[in-house]
């Protein structure tokens, strides 16, 4: 009886989970709605230049905090409010002697967001302007960015 309960229960779109037991049910058998994390509709990658980190929104919800770079002394990161207008897996800078920019979302003129293999230097201000992060987060960026569409990933720049 109690597992063909657990069962309906799960048919209904409720399941058993942490929470304050029903009446009834006993004390091990707890039900809660099953809430699905909504589709990203919208990214906002936040990057604080005095603390060298970017937090990423979803939806309005912070998710990720990452250790970044930004321009080191006698170069610029710009501060301002932008919209992705391009997506690189693989670049290459045509500035600088062809280095990697893997994963890059380009946001104003040739500014980008992308992973470094200077992976050492995050943290503190090492780059010619762009904002570096580790490969793997920028590959989960380029990826939430992707999901979402240029025109909903927004990039806020503040000192």
């Amino acid at each position: 009886m109690r597992f063909f309960l657990i069962f309906a229960l799960v048919l209904v779109g409720v399941m058993p989970s942490a929470g304050s037991a029903q009446a009834g049910l006993g004390p091990d058998v707890v039900t809660t709605p099953i809430i699905r994390n909504a589709p990203p509709r919208e990214v906002v990658a936040r990057i604080d230049k005095s603390e060298q980190r970017m937090s990423v929104e979803i939806n309005g919800r912070k998710r990720y905090s990452w250790p970044i770079s930004t321009a080191r002394r006698g170069k610029v990161t710009p501060n301002g409010t932008y919209t992705a207008y391009l997506l690189s897996r693989n670049h290459r800078s045509s500035l600088y002697n062809n280095a990697p920019m893997p994963y890059s979302i380009f946001f104003h003129s040739h500014y980008a967001i992308h992973g470094t293999d200077q992976i050492s230097r995050l943290g503190r201000p090492a780059s010619a302007g762009c904002v570096r992060l580790h490969p793997d987060n920028a590959r989960i960026l380029f990826g939430l960015t992707q999901k979402v569409g240029l025109k909903n990933m927004k990039v806020v720049i503040r000192d």
